[in-house]
């Protein structure tokens, strides 16, 4: 018997780079884990390389029906929910629902999914991050980049930035209704992994010369995420390697950027995911006591 007997674990785009690596771990630790993925030949495949109690489900997160029907199709507890699934420097595009694809599927896919499965979930929700986060602005008036050119690291960097304050705003909210669940995020630094196969020739061959003399492999690059998903952490914490600039090392809680940690920015930004995505919050506020006058 482990500390993961018996605990069910979703994670979000399980069946390559740093979501196999993770659900190739838990898996051997005994959970359940569930690889929700696009492409269920891949991620089928990718359960035949785990062992253990792994089921694979499809899931589109660029596709807010798919979230639904995910979430609907959902019985029993869930233990913990990896938002690991992204995008990244993707050319122009949208998803079903029009939303700029970097921002709908690294945040407001996860956003929806999160809200739609916190009545089952019982321990924490882990996002996965990025140090891009830091070079980031986020424009709620233009967050799908409809009125500004459009720049591909740019909306990448945006989406991140979405991650952190989504984590941030879920605790406050957790807090709030008395839940014990917790929100954490995790980032896994310089991780040589699929997620830049958008990048043109040139800057592809660029990342992997600077890849091979900086980059941790994927791997390494799970272990933050593993971190953020076992250890005994504050809600809100961010998770990310110990060495220079964040980009290999073991795993330990990091800094983020001042506008990572506006409180303010984070609500609107919720408030404004609400109105895109149709969803909500799902837990009640916790009943204030009025204080005692004896």
């Amino acid at each position: 018997m482990t500390y993961w007997t018996g605990r069910t674990v979703l994670i979000t785009g399980a069946n390559s780079g740093i979501g196999l690596v993770a659900a190739r771990e838990l898996a051997r630790a005994g959970a359940h884990v569930v690889l929700a993925v696009r492409d269920l030949t891949k991620g089928e495949h990718a359960t035949s390389t785990i062992g253990g109690h792994t089921e694979v489900r499809h899931l589109d997160l660029a596709d807010l029906s798919s979230v639904r029907g995910f979430a609907e199709s959902w019985s029993g507890d869930l233990h913990v929910l990896i938002n690991n699934a992204g995008v990244a420097n993707t050319p122009p595009g949208h998803t079903k629902d029009g939303f700029e694809s970097q921002i709908g599927v690294n945040h407001l896919g996860p956003f929806a999914l999160t809200n739609l499965l916190l009545p089952h979930i019982a321990d924490r929700v882990v996002t996965v991050g990025s140090n891009a986060h830091r070079s980031a602005a986020i424009d709620l008036d233009d967050l799908n980049w409809q009125r500004r050119p459009y720049r591909s690291a740019a909306a990448y960097a945006q989406s991140k930035l979405a991650n952190l304050l989504f984590t941030l705003e879920l605790q406050r909210r957790l807090d709030a209704a008395g839940s014990p669940v917790r929100a954490l995020a995790a980032h896994p630094g310089a991780a040589a992994t699929n997620l830049n196969r958008h990048l043109g020739p040139l800057m592809k061959a660029v990342a992997a010369t600077v890849g091979r003399l900086v980059m941790q492999d994927a791997a390494d690059g799970a272990r933050p995420i593993l971190y953020a998903a076992s250890r005994d952490l504050p809600g809100a914490s961010y998770v990310g390697p110990a060495g220079a600039r964040e980009q290999k090392g073991r795993p330990t809680l990091v800094g983020r950027s001042a506008a990572a940690a506006d409180p303010d920015l984070a609500t609107r930004l919720w408030t404004l995911s609400e109105q895109l995505t149709d969803t909500a919050f799902p837990l009640p506020a916790r009943p204030r006591h009025p204080a005692r006058t004896d």
